[in-house]
């Protein structure tokens, strides 16, 4: 339940009580700001509380957009004003004031008791968001004439289809924007209508990809084509999700860690289903699928590290940014740029396409042959820009990339006890550590040789995380170690050459990307990253390549497997299980609401 505080006289004929009700706030009146202080302090402390001027003159949805929003603690537009619980206080005192100035004076002239309210949060250094009206109506009329104005203005711009536009991202794919968006956002209001939240369109996404990837498990042309049916019906729901946030406003922690970890979810288990349905046809491409995954989650990695290396404001201070802004104002580019970086509606609709009319193995190659360029385009820009780039690293900006580094307890403590100053060939050292494992399990395979190189590793990452990562080019180095780690249970896999070796593989890289991707929505919400405590049980990045290692050149492959899968289940059981704790913890706390705007992965 949430409060509104009418201040000052109701206007005649006004809706603005009824608009309120409308959405889910109980009303009551205030005939100036020290009535409004009184009726303050009978709100319960936990709801969230807005102050109206009676005046007020505009479209439902711009009181929508300015009062409901739960992603911010206040916010405010031209008269009105809201709090969530925890600013609940700077209003009292600013409510207090205005009561004051109004009491120990004969004359006041109080334009708006909620502007002045606003003034004085604002003088607290309260955060105060502004919602973007564009063509929505939101203005105190000073006088009848302008209030007739002002109506005639409010019916002039129909808000149902303002905010059915902006239900669709600013910024998405090629393939979103013009054969999804136009029909997804009318089913996003039909959910709306009907009560339906974003995350259960969510979790119907998630249950229609896991159908979707069961009927490719079948191995059957009539399987191959439903599968790519209900894939692109899976990613209909899941633009329809994100739509109806921003219609409804229902943004959430918990929403937004559900989008983006079931899209992870949805097309790794749709990788599967296509290998164990081909794996029916006799043909085994269970590598091809775990290279598809390794290759889709180190490009995330680039694009998580460069945006979080880059966060702060001066992050695109470059003649190569200067040069893509250039380019973004050539209608045409932007699309060809958009789509060439495979985002997920391209990718799947691709991948859909491929699995209805060819076989899994043509699908694979062609998304291994798409992702690579896009992941060589996209980081050889985001080189060029970082080595054209005149700001330093912020502190936040090296916090980000060691915790996205994943350096468990052995880097770490060698990283503690290397002598001499801090080194400044971190991107060297992890270069050269990911190379050299990498390799030698390419040559020898399950050997003592791969154990002695995965030592080396261990010993690079440490001195590649010993200093603080503000290098220009130190964010390619949390990629380079997740290439290193999900590269070597690669090859080890596939040269065991038995049966369950690679889908045991598949399974203890998906955990583990399931970890690193947890991290980097943790950070992106500004919850910190995942406890030391887990890091160490997982052993970091350094210390599964070493395990691993060890354990392929110690055991029968037969064994190897099984303790791959033993190892797949353990770490995927303790990420999981203090993952949706926190989670669900972070959403029951009223964490703040987050939302991504930006282009889909």
């Amino acid at each position: 339940m949430s409060t509104a505080i009418l201040t000052g006289q109701p206007v005649p004929g006004s809706s603005l009580e009824g608009d309120l009700r409308s959405l889910g706030f109980d009303v009551r009146t205030a005939s100036d700001a020290g009535d409004a202080e009184t009726l303050l302090a009978t709100v319960p402390a936990d709801q969230r509380v807005a102050i109206v001027d009676a005046r007020f003159v505009g479209h439902v949805h711009a009181l929508r957009l300015g009062l409901t929003d739960p992603r911010f603690e206040a916010a405010a537009l031209p008269g009105a004003v809201t709090v969530r619980p925890a600013a609940r206080q700077a209003l009292t005192r600013a409510l207090a004031r205005e009561g004051s100035a109004a009491g120990g004076t004969t004359a006041v002239a109080v334009d708006s008791v909620a502007d002045r309210v606003v003034a004085a949060l604002e003088a607290e250094d309260v955060s105060l968001y502004r919602p973007e009206l564009g063509t929505l109506v939101a203005v105190v009329p000073a006088d009848p004439q302008a209030r007739n104005e002002a109506r005639q203005a409010v019916a002039a711009v129909d808000d149902e289809a303002v905010r059915l536009r902006t239900a669709v991202k600013s910024r998405d794919g090629f393939f979103t924007t013009y054969f999804i968006s136009p029909y997804s956002r009318y089913i996003a209001r039909w959910c709306a209508r009907r009560g339906l939240t974003p995350n259960q369109v969510t979790t119907a996404s998630l249950i229609t990809a896991l159908i979707a990837a069961g009927c490719a498990a079948t191995g059957t042309r009539g399987g191959f084509v439903a599968a790519g049916l209900l894939l692109l019906f899976s990613f209909v729901l899941d633009c329809t999700d994100g739509q109806l946030a921003r219609y409804s406003l229902q943004y959430s922690t918990l929403g937004a860690w559900l989008d983006a970890t079931f899209d992870r979810a949805k097309e790794y288990a749709y990788y599967a289903g296509l290998a164990l349905g081909a794996a029916r046809g006799g043909d085994d491409v269970w590598a091809l699928a775990l290279g598809a995954m390794v290759l889709q989650t180190c490009r995330h990695v680039v694009d998580f590290s460069f945006n979080e290396a880059n966060h702060d404001a001066t992050g695109n201070t470059s003649p190569t940014a200067a040069l893509s802004g250039k380019l973004d104002s050539v209608g045409w580019t932007v699309w060809i740029r958009r789509m060439i970086v495979l985002p997920i509606g391209e990718r799947w609709a691709m991948i859909a396409v491929l699995t209805a009319v060819t076989t899994p193995r043509i699908t694979f190659y062609a998304l291994l042959i798409g992702c690579a360029f896009a992941a060589t385009y996209t980081t050889a820009g985001r080189v060029l820009r970082s080595l054209t780039r005149k700001a330093q690293r912020t502190d936040r900006a090296a916090r980000a990339l060691a915790d996205l580094a994943d350096t468990g307890p052995l880097a770490g403590a060698l990283a503690r006890i290397l002598p001499g100053p801090p080194r400044k060939t971190a991107l060297l050292s992890a270069a050269f550590g990911a190379v050299a494992v990498v390799t030698a399990a390419w040559v020898w395979g399950p050997a003592w040789q791969v154990v002695a190189m995965a030592a080396l590793y261990v010993g690079l990452s440490a001195e590649a995380v010993e200093r603080s990562l503000k290098g220009p080019l130190d964010w390619l180095i949390p990629p380079l170690f997740r290439a290193a780690e999900y590269g070597t249970v690669l090859l080890l896999a596939a040269k065991a050459d038995v049966n369950g070796a690679l889908p045991a593989a598949f399974g203890l890289v998906g955990a583990v990307a399931y970890h690193h991707y947890d991290t980097v929505y943790r950070i992106r919400g500004d919850a910190g990253a995942p406890p030391q405590w887990l890091v160490r049980a997982i052993g970091g990045h350094e210390g599964r390549t070493l395990l691993v290692t060890v354990l392929a050149a110690l055991l029968a492959p037969t064994e190897f497997t099984v303790a791959l899968t033993a190892l797949a289940v353990a770490v995927a059981l303790l990420v999981l299980l203090e993952s949706i704790r926190f989670w669900v913890i972070a959403h029951k706390t009223g964490a703040p609401a987050v939302h991504d705007e930006g282009e889909p992965a």
